[in-house]
């Protein structure tokens, strides 16, 4: 039996929850290693395991795989979830991309200044109803969360992570020193 894969990330979503949340459509057990000292990401990078200095970093197959969309095109390709030929490919890569937009508008919203959290949040939340939800509604509506692994993780106690908060915030800051 091949090991389970490795993640190693912040102990929150960031750019590591989409990677959980395809891993769970897969049904894919995973493990965590989280990064909580600026001393164990210094120590992932002196040793070689970041490719640009960066996480997520996902252990698996006797690789260090890195860059969220590299990893996130592995995984579909390595679990049968990449589609039956090139037009569902690049139709799962329109949708990827556009999630990783809105995960990326929400992610650093976390990280703003507190006078600005309010308008930006809104702004977000415009978007996501006027541009993103609407695209992912019509090609998903409720297959997604129909599927027993997916459902599965969004049950508690799963491994899917909560909203980010201010100590989440904190540590990440602290580790990436910004």
């Amino acid at each position: 039996m091949a090991a389970k894969p490795k993640l190693c990330y912040f102990r929150g979503r960031g750019r590591m929850e989409s990677i959980r949340w395809l891993l769970a459509a897969a049904g894919v057990e995973f493990e965590e290693e989280f990064i909580e000292t600026r001393g164990q990401y210094e120590k992932l990078q002196e040793d070689g395991r970041l490719l640009f200095g960066q996480v997520p970093l996902v252990e698996m197959d006797g690789m260090m795989l890195t860059q969220t969309r590299a990893i996130l095109s592995y995984l579909a390709a390595k679990y049968d979830l990449y589609g039956k030929d090139l037009k569902e490919t690049v139709r799962i890569n329109m949708y990827t991309d556009g999630t990783q937009d809105l995960m990326t508008m929400i992610m650093l919203a976390a990280f703003k200044p507190p006078e600005e959290k309010e308008e930006n949040f809104a702004l977000i939340v415009k978007k996501a109803k006027t541009r993103y939800f609407p695209v992912f509604e019509k090609a998903f509506k409720t297959r997604i969360s129909n599927i027993p692994t997916i459902k599965k993780f969004l049950q508690p106690g799963s491994q899917r992570k909560p909203p980010p908060d201010s100590h989440y915030v904190e540590v990440v800051r602290n580790i990436l020193q910004f």
